[in-house]
Parts: C-alpha cells; sequence; structure tokens
C-alpha cells in the first residue's frame, strides 16, 4: 500500500499563489485570514490591507449582506459553485465575478470559517457583450435573419424625417421599434409621446390628439395641450391607426401635408414640428381596398415601413429573448434565476405564440412568481404548456419527424385561415415563394378548410 505524502503548509501556499483564480478565507467574524496572490491582482488591493479586514470592507461585491454566499453555505451546509455577481475594486471599477463557497472545519468537525474562490469574468462578458451586440439595437434582441434585416435599416430610418408606417401582430414590439428609432434620430433629446389611437372614442381622440381651448366645451375651464403640443420637436407615436374614422383621418391628413393643425374651440392654426411613426395590427392596404381608410393618407403614412414578423416566424429568437427578460426580472426583483432548463425551452419552442413577445414576457414573469433561482422547470410554467392543445403547437408522443410535418402542416393551415383561403396572401403571410407554399401543401396533404376546422390536418399516425 502507498501512502502518499501530505502537503506541507508551504507547499499548501504554493499552490495557492500559483493559481489564476482569486482564493481568500475568513474567520467566524467574517474577518479575511488569507489573500492570494491572483486575489490581489482582480481586487487591485493589496494582501496586507486586506488582512484582519471584514470581507464585505475589502470586495464591496452585489453578494455581500442579505446575499452572502458564505452565510448562505454557513447556514445549509452545502458549498455554492459558479455564482456569479460582481466586485468593486480599488479603482471604483465593477469587476464580473464567478464564485465558489466552502466551509472550513476543524479536526473535530466544528466551523472555524469559510474560503471562496473567485475568477475573473471581465473578459468573458467583453465576448459576450461583443456578440450581443451582433443581435441588438437598443433594446430590441434578435437573432433571426428576418429581424436583422430591420435592424438594418433603423438608422437609415431614424435619420430620414420621413413618416414612418410599422406593420405587425398584436404582441410583437411595436412601440419598441417606434421608441428605437426615435432614440437613434436626430431628435432623441426631444419628447417620444405615444397615443393608442383605438383606445379612445372619436371625440375624445380629437381633443387627445389636437388638444383644446378654454371654453371649448363644457367643463374646458383652461387650455389644454393635445399630443401634438406635447410631442414638439421629437416624435410621436400612433398606435392602432387603422381604427380611426374616416372624420379623423381628414384631419390627421391635413397635419401631414400642411404641418398645421387648430386645438378645438381655436380659431387660428398651430405649427406642428412633429415627426410621426404609425402602427397597426391590420393591413392598411387591404382596409383602402375596403373603402374604410383613405388612399391619399394611407400614401402619406406609407414612407418607410417596417413590418415585423410574428414569433412564430423566428423561434430561433426564443431562448435570446428568454435569457434577455431573466435578466432583466433578476435585476427587477433581486432573484437568481439562470436560465431555462432544456424541458421548459422545448415547450416554448413548440408554442404557436398567438401573443407573440409579450405573450412569451407574460410567461416568463408568471414564472419568476413562483422560481426564485436556479432553472425554470416546466412546473413553473403556465398550465396551458403543460397540456397544449393543436391550436399550441405542442408536443406530441409521435415521433419527430411526424411531429414536425404536424407542425409545418397546422402553420400553414393557419395562415390559410387567416388569409380566408387565399393562397397568394399565405405566402406572404409565411414570407415564402408562392411555389413553395403549393409544394407543401400538396406534400402536406392540406386542403383549404372553413375557418375553425382543422380536419384538413394529416394524420401524423399515418406517416
Amino acid at each position: 500500500m502507498t501512502i502518499k505524502p501530505i502537503p506541507s503548509p508551504d507547499q499548501y501556499e504554493a499552490i495557492l499563489e500559483s493559481i489564476s483564480d482569486g482564493v481568500f478565507t475568513v474567520d467566524p467574524d467574517w474577518r479575511i485570514l488569507s489573500f492570494n496572490r491572483a486575489a490581489e491582482e482582480i481586487t487591485g488591493i493589496p494582501r496586507h490591507e486586506a488582512l484582519g479586514k471584514r470581507c464585505s470592507e475589502v470586495f464591496r461585491s452585489s453578494m455581500c449582506g442579505d446575499h452572502c454566499c458564505l452565510r448562505e453555505t454557513q447556514r445549509t451546509g452545502k458549498p455554492l459553485i459558479g455564482r456569479t455577481g460582481y466586485i468593486i475594486d480599488a479603482s471604483g471599477n465593477q469587476i464580473p465575478i464567478s464564485l465558489s463557497t466552502a466551509v472550513l472545519r476543524n479536526a473535530a468537525g466544528e466551523v472555524i470559517g469559510g474560503a471562496e474562490t473567485f475568477r475573473d469574468l471581465s473578459e468573458v462578458e467583453a465576448l459576450r457583450h461583443e456578440l450581443e451586440g451582433r443581435f441588438r439595437v437598443g433594446d430590441l434582441v434578435s437573432r433571426s435573419p428576418l429581424m436583422q434585416r430591420i435592424f438594418a435599416s433603423l438608422e437609415p430610418i431614424a435619420a430620414s424625417s420621413s413618416t414612418v408606417l410599422i406593420q405587425g401582430e398584436t404582441g410583437t414590439g411595436k412601440e419598441l421599434i417606434a421608441r428605437t428609432i426615435h432614440a437613434l434620430s436626430p431628435r432623441k433629446g426631444a419628447p417620444f409621446v405615444a397615443l393608442n389611437c383605438g383606445a379612445l372614442p372619436e371625440s375624445l381622440l380629437e381633443s387627445e390628439l389636437f388638444g383644446y381651448k378654454a371654453g371649448a366645451f363644457t367643463g374646458a375651464h383652461r387650455d389644454k395641450p393635445g399630443r401634438f403640443a406635447l410631442a414638439s420637436g421629437g416624435t410621436l407615436f400612433l398606435d392602432e391607426l387603422g381604427n380611426i374614422s374616416p372624420a379623423m383621418q381628414v384631419r390627421l391628413l391635413r397635419v401631414l401635408q400642411e404641418h398645421v393643425y387648430e386645438p378645438l374651440g381655436g380659431v387660428a392654426s398651430v405649427t406642428s414640428d412633429v415627426r410621426i411613426i404609425a402602427a397597426t395590427n391590420r393591413r392598411l392596404e387591404e382596409l383602402v381596398q375596403e373603402g374604410s381608410f383613405r388612399e391619399d393618407l394611407y400614401y402619406r403614412i406609407d414612407v418607410a415601413r417596417v413590418e415585423l414578423p410574428p414569433l412564430r416566424c423566428r423561434k430561433e429568437d426564443i431562448p435570446l429573448l428568454c435569457m434577455h427578460f431573466i435578466q432583466h426580472f433578476n435585476a427587477l426583483q433581486g432573484k437568481q434565476v439562470e436560465a431555462l432548463a432544456p424541458e421548459t425551452l422545448a415547450l416554448l419552442t413548440y408554442h404557436f405564440w398567438p401573443g407573440n413577445v409579450r405573450e412569451l414576457r407574460n410567461v416568463i414573469e408568471r414564472a419568476f412568481i413562483v422560481c426564485d433561482r436556479g432553472m425554470i422547470e416546466p412546473c413553473h410554467l403556465p398550465e396551458e404548456f403543460l397540456t397544449p392543445d393543436s391550436s399550441t403547437l405542442g408536443p406530441s408522443p409521435l415521433g419527430l419527424a411526424a411531429t414536425l410535418r404536424s407542425m409545418e402542416a397546422q402553420l400553414i393551415l393557419n395562415a390559410l385561415q387567416r388569409a380566408g383561403g387565399n393562397r397568394l396572401e399565405t405566402a406572404k403571410d409565411l414570407r415564402i415563394h408562392k411555389s413553395t407554399l403549393f409544394r407543401k401543401i400538396k406534400e402536406l396533404g392540406i386542403e383549404s378548410p372553413p375557418r375553425g376546422n382543422n380536419s384538413a390536418l394529416p394524420n401524423p399516425e399515418n406517416e
């Protein structure tokens, strides 16, 4: 039997001095007993200044106080591994770190202090930000080719003074796009004012937009500026523009053509220096054909257009968006949720997302109610994700290939239903060539059914 020699104290010290991770130990009063070379380099604090001080005085970490990892380790008896946070170094810089903790015990098993190792993540964070920058514009994050083309167009659009039309389904982030355009524009120092045109009756919408003079109607005791006045020099975002009445369309057309308007009860015109960004979840060109939206106003608005794809057409963004929301809610709620469990991500990927990015954000926020730290597991999701029906593209017990065919068929069928069976419009909705759509319909055996009838779906069990 070979007996391995026990390293001497000098050898232990040599080992600690040679590693690149910072290492320190504390006594039961949280005073630093040892502090290796890497700890000096990362913190910028000489060893002789750190020894004898409380660790919170040396590190000024995001994990001090109530979030102390060593205290948690002493309470639970379990080591922590890879917990992330930051410290403030001697120069006042914020240094991202990853740390691990352990309890120190004597030969009798009594706790005599704690040990912590920490690693400088500055280079890792710099690389992460560099990679993130490729997928981020302002508060927008995406790695989808569809969204990357939109990102590339935002700066030229922002630099111009043209009116912008943003079209996309509810929850795709139209106001976020509008705010990003404003933030990138020469008007960024002036106000960004938003108004949901579909949420107000016409009489109130007119006064909200143009304001009114004292005495214009009963109860108007003093002048009130409208949104055009409040947004002077900046940007006015008009959401759900497709819902405004023909009379309001005429008034808005005059502002766009002549850059003047009259407040309710006013007799003099007011000059408007406002950039208009309009948004709608309805197809304005179709409303023009129906006669419910003025053609001249449509062409005044549709100068620079941004078409936002629904989340189901860019599901590769789901992991990136989830991490973005997790970081946001961690900072907002002081929690330590790390990521999605693989099973959770699979469930989110299968979902159809009728509410788009807004629905995904709400799902992550709901998960934070029951998940304080660690991974977001399937049990933290709403019930409908655990028992999905065909309308949500839920997981299937069938084979992967058959499931994918069923999912693809369901996507095409839903698009056909939205387009009333019009295959050309369906191809535009799915952003594929019409010949590709015709080939897919034939391959999958899909027939254009009446709205709400899913019987045209192929049965994957027969595949």
